[in-house]
């Protein structure tokens, strides 16, 4: 296994992996999609019930936000700790133990009767986050063919995007009728489904009997690793820059009112569900240059986004493209991460959702930053244009890295 080549396509260990059919394989596959699918409603659908959750703690809406950037934290701290703890453990039991862990976090989120709880029940409620995605990630891509296995990754990462479409709406629609808790409730339950699916669709996959911990602290000592997840957290920043915003830019801006504000975050999910799919076949392609196109994708996306904002429905094609593109950076930055990190493919893994999740954090405080001077509402998607120009500005370092210590191995 190489673990420098920018384009070179994924490879996981070599595990003893039980051979399964086409049908074993597509139900092994659902059951990891839904897990994706269970957490991706349980990390958006605070943003639906943001001013129900609020008031439920008594306390003001930016107080409030705090438990979204809560569960974010967990994420961040979760992916490297839970894979680094875990790389020995066998994968199908890890995820169940993963999932759980999850149930656990947003049950007591529905308990909660205190701000302060809720704030520590959403960071717990995060942290299986980015282990879970990484070592389902690693169980697809081992049960799949060599030629296939950047589609089977892509759809893990599918249950994630089809959240958006369905599960955010139908738990923010949930939360609303019958109170906010309810949304947390149905996510447990979503997590419990996982478990059960998991156990009976996903065959036994050993975990990396000769991991260790300064094995898997490895990964942090290879360059590659460091620029990889620095192109996500900047690279993909670009997209939250626009995302956080988009209810007052479509209200205000483009002067549609916030009944309108629905059918742009439709744009935004259908968008992530293509751009997981194209990912899939893109990365069988080249892993490498997918990550480049999508990044200059996303940037004039981006761009059409600032432009066509005061023109009503016109930014709606935009959303689309931005969500797109986007998706397929962040499938691809996954598959680079299981390549490049070498024998801690575990940690690797696990790490591409913390550093998105930095990406989120950073996109929405500089578009923050730029309205806050009086730049206007549509200056979050030039500060998106530069993230995302950052980021393929570091994968071409990249690059020229893998170039330059090749052509030193010639020499």
């Amino acid at each position: 296994m190489t673990t420098t080549a920018p384009a070179a396509d994924p490879t996981t260990d070599d595990l003893d992996v039980p051979s399964v059919t086409a049908r074993h394989f597509a139900l092994a596959v659902l059951a990891l999609a839904m897990g994706g699918f269970a957490i991706g409603t349980t990390e958006f659908v605070t943003m639906g019930l943001l001013p129900q959750i609020a008031g439920g703690v008594d306390v003001s809406i930016p107080a409030g936000g705090h438990v979204i950037s809560a569960y974010a934290v967990g994420v961040v701290v979760g992916a490297p700790v839970l894979a680094f703890l875990g790389a020995r453990l066998p994968r199908r039991a890890l995820l169940v133990a993963l999932m759980a862990a999850f149930v656990v976090g947003n049950g007591i989120s529905a308990l909660a009767t205190s701000y302060e709880q809720l704030v520590l029940a959403r960071f717990a409620a995060g942290l299986p986050h980015g282990a879970y995605f990484g070592v389902a990630s690693l169980v697809a891509a081992s049960l799949a063919r060599p030629s296939r296995k950047g589609r089977a990754v892509s759809q893990v990462m599918l249950g994630l995007s089809i959240a958006n479409v369905i599960g955010v709406p139908a738990a923010t629609v949930l939360g609303q009728a019958l109170g906010w808790r309810a949304a947390y409730w149905a996510v447990a339950v979503l997590g419990l489904v996982t478990m059960a699916m998991v156990a009976w669709f996903v065959p036994s996959v050993p975990g990396d009997a000769e991991a260790s911990g300064r094995r898997e602290l490895g990964a942090f000592r290879v360059p590659q690793v460091w620029l990889t997840l620095l192109a996500g957290a900047v690279g993909f920043g670009g997209m939250f820059a626009v995302y956080s915003y988009i209810a007052p830019v479509v209200a205000d801006v483009a002067g549609l009112g916030e009944g309108s504000v629905p059918v742009y975050l439709l744009s935004f999910g259908l968008g992530m569900v293509v751009g997981t799919w194209l990912a899939g076949v893109m990365a069988d392609w080249s892993i490498f240059r997918s990550l480049l196109i999508g990044g200059a994708g996303m940037a004039l996306a981006l761009l059409g986004f600032w432009l066509a904002a005061p023109h009503g429905w016109a930014a709606l094609p935009m959303v689309f493209l931005i969500t797109t593109l986007g998706s397929v950076l962040v499938v691809n930055l996954q598959l680079r991460l299981m390549d490049v990190a070498g024998d801690a493919q575990t940690l690797g893994a696990a790490m591409n959702h913390a550093s998105l999740n930095i990406a989120n954090a950073l996109g929405a405080w500089l578009g923050g930053v730029v309205i806050a001077a009086g730049w206007g509402l549509r200056a979050p998607a030039l500060v998106g244009v530069v993230l995302s120009l950052a980021g393929i500005a570091i994968l071409l370092v990249s690059a020229r890295l893998h170039v330059r210590r090749a052509t030193s191995h010639v020499h």
